[in-house]
């Protein structure tokens, strides 16, 4: 395997680069899994699944989409109502 920072070969089951320092993607702190448990606690609480996005959105791809897309859907909901409402008083002529 080689180190994608400086690009030297390294051992596969490295933790960090011997070579620059940098931490590979085998470290146990740098596992991505992107579970759907995520997801639920991004639709349940949208608000924590924004921030979850935007703090992992570098470090943990996977994890910080499944928060993003439970976010999502569960404001998703909320808006469709919010339109509902406004049409339906629109419509009703206050």
């Amino acid at each position: 395997m080689f180190c994608k920072n400086c690009g030297k070969e390294i051992d596969n089951a490295a933790a960090i680069c011997v070579h620059c320092g940098v931490a590979t993607n085998n470290s146990a702190t740098g596992m991505d899994s992107g579970s759907f448990g995520w997801g639920l606690l991004g639709c349940c609480i949208p608000l924590i699944g924004l921030i979850l996005y935007l703090v992992w959105k570098d470090t943990k791809p996977k994890s910080s989409k499944s928060a993003g897309v439970g976010a999502l859907i569960g404001v998703a909901p909320i808006i469709l109502l919010y339109i509902l409402i406004f049409v339906v008083g629109v419509s009703s002529g206050f």
